[in-house]
């Protein structure tokens, strides 16, 4: 039942019973086998898709200024969209990829609570604005991504390696941006954003961890590995501003910092 369970979580679009249900699920796991012999299924539509709005990323709100209530939403909101869809996420990590180490699960579920804990952080301030999920258009890239990433290689380089880790370079700008703002919301959003970051940095750690397995596993070298599956994904990818720190800490190595940008200082 394990992954019958995971399946009734990760479709729940009712956001109080989809925390209720994985709370349950996850203080009995002693009663689950992680051993399956059935396919999991592709989900053709995301969670969120029954209370969101699904547009191109072109069409998303850009998330400009915070001198009025809707700007801070704008903001808040984008982020509270990319907690939710990282719990689903989290879960899909367990669900998709069976008979691995009970290691492997316990880890991702760790994600998967820690996500429930930061959408609830920025959910609070969103709802401080007078407004609520929902109530702005969203993308659907990351869903898009756990489609296209049905093998535990391409997973673990996509999702924790590459968007995940992308996270921990937009957090901090958006940190650093308002910081220059003087708002006692925008202080509230800082402190919970650097939370966020410290524990996200884990969570892209566990990442690398699995795609490194993966590569042992498949006698791969990773970081040739990581760029070649970075390229089919992504061909034009651009060079990145990085969080070297933060990417240092999460596993990544000097040698693919500077291949996503030859600046990085390491």
């Amino acid at each position: 039942m394990f992954y019958e369970t995971l399946e009734q979580i990760i479709t729940c679009d009712n956001i109080p019973q989809k925390f209720e249900m994985f709370y349950d699920f996850y203080q009995n796991l002693d009663k689950f086998s992680f051993n399956s012999d059935k396919k999991p299924k592709i989900f053709n539509k995301p969670s969120y898709a029954s209370f969101c709005k699904i547009v191109h990323p072109a069409k998303v709100p850009r998330r400009r200024g915070f001198e009025t209530p809707e700007k801070k939403a704008v903001l808040l909101h984008a982020i509270v969209h990319i907690e939710y869809s990282a719990i689903d996420l989290a879960l899909d990590a367990c669900y998709r990829f069976r008979n691995l180490p009970k290691e492997y699960y316990l880890d991702w579920l760790e994600v998967a609570e820690d996500e429930i804990r930061h959408f609830k952080m920025i959910n609070t301030l969103l709802e401080k604005t007078g407004y609520k999920y929902g109530d702005f258009p969203v993308h659907n890239s990351l869903f898009e991504a756990s489609q296209k990433t049905q093998d535990l290689l391409s997973r673990m380089a996509i999702i924790p390696r590459w968007y995940e880790a992308g996270g921990l370079d937009a957090n901090e700008k958006i940190i650093n941006r308002l910081k220059k703002i003087k708002d006692p919301l925008a202080e509230e959003t800082i402190k919970a954003l650097l939370v966020i970051l410290k524990e996200e940095i884990p969570h892209v750690k566990k990442g690398d961890k699995w795609f490194k397995w993966e590569c042992k596993r498949q006698n791969l070298e990773p970081v040739e590995t990581y760029f070649k599956i970075v390229d089919k994904f992504f061909k034009d990818w651009k060079k990145k501003d990085l969080n070297v720190a933060a990417r240092l800490k999460a596993g990544f190595s000097c040698r693919e910092l500077k291949i996503l940008n030859e600046n990085a200082e390491c």
